[in-house]
């Protein structure tokens, strides 16, 4: 995707129907700018990114193996992503924004939220935690990747502080036998996740 390896604002709409091999005429049947674009454009990826987050979940009984399989598909999506998306679309691109906001507040937010809760069932995960609680700081951690002031993308990359953050979730919220098969899965698949 283009907007993910080179970021939003710097493709015009020329470059995207360029990329596409068809007529801008024919774009803009499609969309009627490139605020709408970025839009449609989020509310697909919305749409594909629920799918697998799904698939995930349905694959894997063990609350922390689907929670490093989801580390493992966002550290590869963010591996991908320009720095600067983040910011487009907050700046730039309001609309689209708030699908990805609307996305993180109300699908992720049910993910960590079951995740915890599978996890406490399982023993795996500390009784005492307030799913609530864990689940919102969680989501509100995430934005904290993008965001330069914290960040800077010169000295830190995307991916490596979402695994900074998983780790620090998972150690925040397993018990002692969660961190048993943590350490087995991370030997086993060789995953710098403690």
């Amino acid at each position: 995707m283009l907007f993910m390896r080179y970021g939003i604002k710097s493709q015009t709409m020329d470059d995207i129907s360029r990329h596409l091999t068809i007529s801008k005429k024919t774009l803009y049947k499609y969309c009627s700018d490139k605020a709408d674009l970025v839009k449609k454009t989020m509310l697909f990826f919305s749409d594909i990114e629920k799918a697998l987050v799904n698939k995930i979940a349905s694959e894997h009984e063990n609350a922390i193996d689907e929670l490093v399989e989801m580390t493992k598909h966002f550290s590869a999506l963010l591996r991908e992503m320009h720095p600067s998306i983040h910011y487009d679309l907050q700046k730039y691109y309001t609309e689209a924004f708030e699908v990805v906001n609307h996305m993180k507040s109300t699908f992720h937010f049910d993910c960590v939220k079951k995740n915890l809760k599978k996890g406490i069932k399982q023993g795996l995960y500390r009784k005492n935690i307030n799913s609530e609680v864990i689940a919102r700081l969680h989501i509100e951690k995430v934005d904290m990747v993008f965001d330069p002031d914290v960040f800077d993308p010169s000295r830190y990359k995307f991916e490596e502080v979402f695994t900074e953050l998983m780790r620090y979730h998972i150690r925040g919220i397993a018990t002692k036998e969660g961190i048993s098969y943590l350490k087995e899965i991370v030997k086993k698949d060789k995953l710098n996740l403690i």
